[in-house]
């Protein structure tokens, strides 16, 4: 049986979480939310006066899904001997931008499996509206010791 999923059973933190709740999962799919806080540095420098969400970091929101479907398939954190890295960003199409406030839907379906490697299609919508879709691998890798 698979261990409770929540957004810290993947290694990012504040900061650099990009995942505020998980609304559903299985072993093929995952749904999670965030908001796109006004108030996150940023959108104070990414278009001053008419901020703008980077699309480096909708496609994070896609990674940190897909990070966390990895850590369900494998049956939790505490399973995984490892930490999910991206290995490969194929084909991102974004649609439309995102704006401070906005409620970002984001799904990773997997699409295939080959060994410890997990390709994977990412979306992001805000209100049913496409914004970004990505294809992507991510793959187990050793931790290592921290320096601190």
């Amino acid at each position: 049986m698979n261990a409770v999923l929540t957004p810290t059973s993947i290694p990012h933190r504040d900061p650099f979480l990009f995942v505020d709740d998980i609304v559903e999962v299985s072993d093929t799919r995952i749904v999670t939310r965030m908001l796109a806080d006004p108030k996150a540095e940023f959108f104070r420098g990414h278009y001053p006066g008419d901020p703008v969400m980077p699309g480096v970091l909708l496609c994070e929101c896609c990674f940190q899904a897909g990070a966390l479907l990895m850590t369900h398939r494998l049956g939790g954190p505490e399973k995984i001997d490892g930490i999910p890295v991206v290995t490969r960003i194929k084909d991102a199409r974004f649609k439309q931008m995102v704006r401070p406030g906005d409620m970002l839907t984001i799904e990773a379906s997997l699409d295939d499996e080959l060994d410890n490697a997990y390709y994977m299609t990412g979306r992001v919508s805000v209100q049913g509206k496409t914004v970004v879709r990505v294809s992507f691998a991510c793959m187990l890798t050793a931790m290592e010791a921290s320096s601190s």
